[in-house]
This record gives C-alpha cells, structure tokens and sequence, in this order.
C-alpha cells in the first residue's frame, strides 16, 4: 500500500449524508497514523460505516492551543495525521487554521482535500447572485454583533451566514433592521439531511415563516447584497 505524501491532510466529512465523502478521503483516513476529530464521538460514526480503525484523539476550539506542540512532534516524526471537523472542512468555522499556521512555520507538508461546505450547495440553490459573496460565518453572538452588521450595510455583494436554532430569529430580526424588511434571502438547513429545508422570500417573510416553524440542525443564510432595488 502505498503511503501518502503529506505529513498532515485536511479532510472533509459529510455535513449530513454519510455517502458523500470522496474515496480518496476514505483511504487517506484509512492511511493516517491519527484522525485529529472535533467530537471522536461523531467522527466514530463515520470511521465506523466505513470500517475504518485508525486511532482518533480529540481537537476543538477548547484545546486546540494545549495541544498544539504535542501534534507539531508527532508530526514532525514523521506520523501521518487527518484533521477533521464534526461536519465540513476544517477551518471554515471550525477549527484548523492555528494548526495549518503552526506547521507552515515548521516546514510541515500540508495537503487539504476538496470534499464538503455547508455554505456552497446553500448558495448555489438559493437563486441569488453567486458570482461574487462574502463568507461572514457565524456572528458574534453578543458583543459586536450590531457592529459587523453595520459595516455590511453597504455590502454590494451577496452575504453569507452560519446560524444555530435557536438564533436564528434574532439574526432575521437585526438584519431586517439594518438592510430592510424586503431585502431577499434565503435560508436553508438540514443541509443533505432528510429533513433539508430551504426558504426563499424577503427577510420580512422568512421571519414569518420561521416564528411558524420550528427549527433543527445547522442554518445557512445567503442575503442578498445592496443593490439599486433594495438601496435602504
């Protein structure tokens, strides 16, 4: 079997449906001397389905500066290491850019694999504008929230959010108050779940339809930029 050529591999997993991994993330997980996990109880649901027994240990947002240096030293003895996210690819609102930072400092190979991101099968379907955007991520969820949505008050481009349940009417309710009510976005969630849910309409109107029905799992919001049309 052939051994893989980087020292440490960014690997996409599924953000919902199992199936959709790539056989090449299959065999470099399979090939790792470590699978890094966000939650190596999520990350055993997957290794499982695909009889995979690599070694896991757990690296999240909480530890992650702890166990830096011990990861930068297995690396640099020559073990292969897999970095994933409990969804996604890493490092995009997940943890992974003060690894990849650390080992570009040490010389480390580093190879990420295209695979999965909640926020482009989001887009693509959301009927808005995809030529150009901006990824926001999540927002703060206390301080400096009004803050970042006054700076994109003037933003041409189309916009896109992480959200969770539970905030997701207060985000819907302050981005009406600074782009207005009629400004058009769409919502989806439950991305390649079997409940997969996407809305289009007016902020104004998903407001509605949300405050109706409740809410589940992992939230994309694509909002459309400022244009001559919904200039406020």
């Amino acid at each position: 079997m052939t051994r893989s050529s980087a020292s440490l591999y960014l690997v996409p997993t599924p953000i919902g449906n199992l199936e959709d991994i790539t056989m090449r993330s299959i065999r470099i997980l399979e090939q790792s001397d470590l699978v890094l996990a966000e939650d190596t109880r999520k990350t055993s649901i997957l290794l499982k389905h695909y009889n995979i027994s690599t070694p896991m240990q757990s690296f999240h947002a909480h530890n992650e500066h702890k166990v830096l240096d011990s990861i930068i030293e297995k690396l640099k003895s020559d073990m292969v290491i897999s970095l994933v996210s409990d969804a996604g690819t890493p490092g995009i609102s997940d943890p992974g850019y003060l690894l990849v930072r650390e080992c570009l400092e040490h010389n480390i190979d580093i190879e990420c694999l295209p695979g999965p991101t909640a926020f482009v099968p989001a887009l693509v379907q959301s009927g808005i504008p995809s030529d150009r955007f901006t990824f926001e991520g999540f927002l703060p969820h206390k301080k400096g929230r009004k803050t970042r949505l006054e700076e994109l008050k003037e933003e041409k481009r189309t916009m896109i959010f992480y959200e969770s349940p539970h905030r997701l009417l207060k985000s819907i309710q302050q981005m009406a108050g600074f782009f207005g009510n009629d400004r058009n976005a769409s919502i989806s969630r439950e991305l390649t779940k079997i409940h997969e849910e996407t809305v289009n309409g007016t902020l104004e109107e998903l407001y509605t339809y949300f405050s109706e029905h409740t809410l589940k799992g992992e939230i994309v919001i694509v909002l459309a930029g400022k244009n001559k049309q919904n200039d406020k």
